[in-house]
């Protein structure tokens, strides 16, 4: 699956009533997942900005990498530009430099899930945290394909651990959103936040997004062909950097 969302639609869709109340569900979901880390250097992967401008305010640094095929939008608005273009097989950072990745409308539209959560491997610090968010394949929002939840690839629980875990990554902890359906129509969106609570309760095995969060193992084995294979190294932006406060060291800019 490699058609990527419009980055027109997705700017669209978030600032309408229901994308507000979508990002609202998902931020909620975030929170009790999101362990504070010392000097915290942020990436926001696929389209992250919703949830960066508030998870991202007390961060060393935050960037926003957005796929080429997706477009880019200006963010912050009124400060130094944080959004990159880039190709999200191949980041522009160097090896360990990011504590966080926090992945949004990212993995479901891969052509190549794994070499995508391979490169955030490979930018992450030894024990650095990686946040997906992603359709659930039994949620409501994969079957409507009037918000950016309704396109790409869906993924179940037990997809995505055994995905992360092919690539060496230890999924840590589970968070789920979106329990309301996507309302087309203005007018009901407003009782979004109390059928979530309901939803919650009564179908919590029906959201229509699945969080989780996975921390990097510090070891793993390389296969022989993607050793052998030849590959284009991007100049770094970022140099390493441990993450949290026991493990971090002071970075140099390259």
């Amino acid at each position: 699956m490699s058609t990527n969302a419009d980055i027109i639609d997705l700017c669209n869709f978030y600032a309408s009533p229901l994308g507000l109340a979508a990002a609202r569900s998902i931020s909620l979901a975030l929170t009790p997942i999101w362990r504070p880390i010392s000097e915290e250097r942020l990436l926001g992967l696929g389209y992250a900005t919703p949830y960066l401008s508030r998870f991202g305010t007390d961060c060393e640094r935050a960037l926003a990498f957005m796929p080429a095929g997706q477009g880019a939008e200006r963010w912050p608005a009124g400060a130094a530009l944080r959004t990159a273009l880039v190709g999200i097989e191949e980041l522009p950072l160097g090896d360990a430099s990011i504590d966080r990745i926090l992945m949004v409308h990212a993995l479901e539209f891969a052509e190549s899930p794994e070499a995508l959560l391979a490169e955030a491997w490979r930018v992450l610090a030894p024990g650095g945290s990686l946040v997906v968010v992603v359709p659930h394949r039994r949620g409501v929002w994969a079957r409507f394909e009037h918000t950016p939840f309704g396109s790409g690839r869906p993924w179940s629980r037990g997809q995505l651990t055994r995905l992360l875990r092919s690539v060496t990554f230890t999924p840590h902890a589970w968070s789920e959103a979106l329990y309301f359906p996507p309302f087309e129509r203005r007018s009901l969106v407003g009782f979004a936040p109390a059928m979530e609570r309901i939803g919650r309760q009564c179908w919590p095995l029906f959201s229509g997004v699945v969080v989780i969060e996975a921390v990097k193992q510090l070891y793993r084995g390389i296969p022989v062909a993607s050793a052998a294979k030849e590959r284009r190294v991007a100049k770094p932006v970022l140099v390493p950097a441990g993450a949290g406060a026991g493990a971090r060291a002071r970075c140099r800019r390259s």
